[in-house]
């Protein structure tokens, strides 16, 4: 009978180490190890930009992904402080189609950080309506990414928060429920009173689906929850708002098949700030642009950088 062949520990160890090494390897770009960044950060890249694809703990212990967009150039071994925009993403499908068709090269070209959050409502992901632990997650992202990428190094008086639609809500209330975080905020035709959206809703080819779904994300109609409904809505935090000192500028668009009448959303809550505080640094910017069409590294974006105070973006 064959003698079993027995391996030593120190040569299986050995064996194992080196297998686990030889992956990694082949996980990581040739791009990747030669700037010296680790194998277990997924990145890939889209031009000039480095797109990081982490996870993050949302509200709820639930398990949600961050896109992260870079400069290429910046790395370990080369990573000055860096302005860092918050980008929630509007209703749907996240931030999956968001992060090549909204930002483009900007990244690289102006030198700053984007987060792009997956994010977690009540009880949806990609329909989170402004739900507060949503709100809290956003403000949570900068230590999210000390965390995560230990060498990335964020300027913490150049945090800026810029949105579209659900997006710009959540950039409102982000605003709006942690003042002292932000730099500045830009949102494009975001809605301002969700228990308004949701009637206005109905002249949607999907207004029964959308509602439902606003019904099992807040708990109830408008009718049933006012107050829940009011918490996911800026025009309810005017105050906090236009007492906030952060600069912000509001796109909106008179022609909006989405965010339909926007005059009752972004426009009614310019209204107040600028009444509640004259002096506050509320700028709108009126168009007649499809929904979020402005948002975009070609379009309306590069403008609204420059009021942030990111002007090579141009």
């Amino acid at each position: 009978m064959a003698t079993p062949c027995r391996i030593r520990p120190c040569l299986l160890r050995a064996s194992l180490v080196a297998a686990l090494g030889a992956a990694l390897a082949t996980i990581a770009s040739p791009a990747q190890l030669q700037a010296g960044i680790p194998p277990e950060l997924s990145v890939r890249y889209r031009g000039d930009v480095s797109e990081y694809r982490l996870h993050y703990e949302a509200n709820g212990g639930h398990r949600r992904i961050v896109f992260v967009l870079l400069p290429r150039w910046y790395g370990p071994g080369r990573h000055p402080r860096l302005p860092l925009i918050i980008a929630p993403h509007g209703r749907g499908a996240g931030p999956f189609l968001e992060q090549g068709r909204a930002w483009g090269q900007l990244p690289a070209k102006a030198g700053f950080v984007v987060l792009m959050p997956e994010g977690q409502g009540r009880m949806l992901a990609h329909h989170s309506w402004g739900y507060r632990g949503q709100v809290d997650d956003l403000a949570r992202m900068p230590a999210i990414l000390r965390e995560s990428i230990p060498w990335l190094r964020v300027d913490a008086h150049r945090i800026y928060a810029v949105g579209g639609s659900m997006g710009g809500q959540e950039t409102l209330l982000l605003a709006a429920q942690h003042p002292g975080l932000l730099a500045g905020a830009v949102t494009f035709d975001a809605p301002t009173d969700l228990a308004r959206r949701y009637q206005q809703v109905v002249t949607l080819p999907n207004a029964g689906s959308l509602r439902a779904l606003m019904r099992l994300e807040v708990g109830g109609t408008p009718d049933e929850l006012p107050e829940a409904y009011a918490d996911r809505s800026p025009l309810h935090f005017a105050q906090a708002l236009a007492d906030s000192g952060v600069p912000l500028e509001m796109w909106w668009s008179t022609r909006d098949e989405l965010v339909v009448n926007q005059r009752t959303q972004c426009g009614r809550l310019f209204a107040e700030l600028k009444r509640l505080n004259p002096r506050a640094r509320v700028v709108s910017v009126v168009g007649t642009w499809p929904h979020v069409a402005e948002l975009r590294w070609d379009r309306g974006l590069p403008r609204a950088l420059h009021f942030l105070g990111v002007p090579h973006a141009e």
